[in-house]
């Protein structure tokens, strides 16, 4: 504790009320003592307490600690924090606290008292969160670039790069220097042969099936699998692969929520006599029903989703879609006009083409209109990027 022998400015700021005794207290100031004097026990009181986790990073305050340890330079910090969220290494978002229980421990007029209070812990807002391929890969990194990673040596780098840039080092120089370090680490890492993969963690034992259960990093994100591949033998079972869904990660899921993935792709029930299939693919949980796709939303869960939520769910998408379309042409089913997010558009044989902006009213154009309106593109039309969404 401390004692304060001059409270020079402090006592035009100090308040003589509860509040701020017990805030003293907290911070460890004592009352004025003299040496030798002999203090009498008014109470002791222990509160439990936790090591705190350094708080995560939000854009901001990881900008100010790579301008600390010398890593980047101003026009480098965005691109930077950008690539690291494109490549999903991390993610910006929200997590819930936790309530956790902890205990006060009081000796008063000779009484041992314990009492147990509640706090809520770990809460973050608007923070850069790492993901399960951003921790795999960090740990990959880590493993077998240890001195590459080292933030002294990337600073050094810097240094040198700012040299470069004031004409007092020659780049090849430079460029050579870090190539001969770097260069046998990359041959001597693609020459390893080893059977532990990193990221990949063995849950235990599929009770099914009795093959082992492991979570890993896949092509296309973490996935579950269950049984080992055997390339000397093609006639043995191949491996169940199953995606992880939102919520789960490689570091905490269970062998119990491992295995329910696995009860994946499933029936919900049928509607207007096509089935419905609940499952998760590359971008999420979706629903199929009569060869399309709805996506399910956080809030519902493809493992407990009902036959009734995927209907709405069905519904809400082909009246979303329906509102899309500005007018159809019996005569030429191909032929449609189309609300886009650049204006009303024409589209025709997957081809999208613009309409002039002197048409104000795109639902009065025939079909021979949108022919003419094609015909003048030409062979440049305004196609639109397509992405395959693959399951």
């Amino acid at each position: 504790g401390e004692v304060i022998s001059f409270e020079g400015f402090l006592q035009a700021y100090m308040e003589s009320n509860d509040d701020e005794v017990e805030k003293e207290q907290e911070n460890g100031l004592l009352p004025p003592v003299k040496l030798h004097e002999v203090l009498s026990l008014k109470d002791i009181v222990a509160t439990e307490r936790f090591t705190q986790r350094p708080p995560r990073y939000t854009e901001a305050s990881l900008v100010r600690r790579l301008e600390e340890l010398g890593i980047g330079r101003p026009s480098t910090y965005a691109p930077t924090i950008q690539t690291i969220q494109n490549r999903e290494y991390v993610v910006k978002g929200d997590k819930e606290g936790v309530e956790r229980t902890y205990t006060i421990i009081s000796l008063s007029k000779g009484k041992i008292k314990e009492t147990e209070k509640t706090e809520m812990v770990g809460a973050d807002r608007n923070k850069l969160m790492p993901t399960d391929i951003g921790t795999v890969v960090n740990d990959f990194l880590m493993e077998y670039f240890p001195d590459v990673l080292d933030y002294n040596f990337t600073a050094s780098v810097e240094k040198e790069f700012d040299s470069v840039a004031e004409g007092e080092l020659v780049w090849t120089k430079a460029i050579d220097k870090f190539y001969k370090i770097f260069h046998p680490i990359v041959e001597a890492t693609a020459a390893v042969k080893t059977e532990h993969k990193v990221g990949e963690r063995q849950l235990g034992i599929d009770p099914k099936s009795g093959n082992p259960v492991f979570v890993k990093i896949g092509r296309y994100g973490p996935v579950v699998q269950i049984g080992v591949a055997h390339a000397d033998d093609k006639e043995a079972p191949k491996p169940q692969f199953a995606s992880l869904m939102k919520g789960l990660s490689i570091d905490t899921i269970t062998l119990e929520e491992a295995l329910k993935l696995f009860d994946l792709p499933r029936t919900v029930g049928e509607y207007e006599g096509k089935v419905m299939v609940a499952a998760v693919g590359r971008f999420g949980p979706f629903i199929r029903h009569d060869g399309k796709f709805v996506s399910i939303p956080k809030d519902l869960n493809p493992l407990t989703i009902t036959a009734e939520e995927a209907i709405a769910l069905i519904d809400g998408k082909r009246e979303k879609d329906e509102q899309r379309f500005i007018k159809k042409f019996e005569e030429d089913p191909e032929m449609e006009i189309l609300k886009g997010r650049f204006g009303p558009y024409i589209s025709y044989q997957k081809a999208n083409y613009r309409i002039p902006k002197t048409i104000t009213d795109p639902a009065s154009l025939t079909l021979e209109d949108c022919k003419k309106i094609i015909a003048e593109a030409g062979e440049k039309p305004a196609t639109k990027k397509r992405v395959a969404r693959k399951k």
